[in-house]
């Protein structure tokens, strides 16, 4: 009788170590890339939220799902996952590529530590994802975009667009490097221009209203 406690008291005490090496590799990974790379530049306290909690609850689900033997299991339980992930549908509005890039990467993350058979792998696959995110995150020079429903339609002309860009700049005070215009409304005088802005410190953060493609209806 002893001998079979002290087995599973050491295949309890296996397990719980193996299971907190590698829920505490995922949210490292997690919080690097929910926090560090991406709340950094956005700001975004919801995606923020969103992404650290969707790792840790998908990575406890496909850990529990796989079991003890991960070496033998098949990546079905992971596709399975994304299949069902893929209908899942958040009711708020569409999220935006990059925000929708980071959840896929945190999300393949979280399942790559569950199911992963060495932890030297993992460590593998962290660094490289981390450092690639990083790279691209530096190289390339981060761009916001606005909707603006403007009111002065005899400047949406292409011979034009260097004075709708000195006028836009001077009225929202944003370093506009490119326009592109929209939808025209002659009978009031308006069009819908998108804005593209350089972001600085002073930039507002990035929002769900920075997305919005239509104007609230009037009474």
């Amino acid at each position: 009788m002893e001998t079979i406690t002290e087995k599973l008291t050491t295949c309890c005490a296996a397990s719980m170590e193996d299971l907190m090496i590698r829920f505490g590799l995922n949210m490292i990974a997690a919080l690097a890339m929910a926090g560090y790379l991406y709340y950094r530049r956005s700001q975004r306290k919801d995606y923020f939220f969103a992404f650290t909690l969707m790792s840790v609850a998908i990575f406890f689900l496909v850990y529990f799902m796989m079991g003890m033997e991960r070496a033998k299991a098949t990546m079905g339980v992971g596709l399975g996952l994304f299949g069902l992930l893929s209908i899942m549908r958040f009711r708020t509005d569409s999220m935006p590529v990059r925000e929708m890039t980071y959840l896929f990467v945190i999300i393949c993350l979280a399942v790559t530590h569950a199911m992963g058979d060495s932890y030297c792998e993992l460590f593998a696959v962290d660094a490289v994802t981390m450092a690639t995110v990083w790279i691209l995150d530096m190289a390339l020079k981060e761009s916001c975009s606005k909707l603006i429903m403007y009111d002065d339609i005899t400047k949406i002309q292409p011979e034009m667009r260097a004075a709708l860009i000195e006028d836009l700049t001077a009225r929202t005070g944003l370093k506009i490097t490119k326009v592109e215009v929209g939808h025209i409304d002659f009978l009031r005088d308006m069009a819908m221009i998108r804005v593209f802005y350089e972001k600085n410190e002073l930039s507002p953060s990035s929002t769900d209203i920075e997305s919005m493609t239509k104007f609230p209806k009037e009474d």
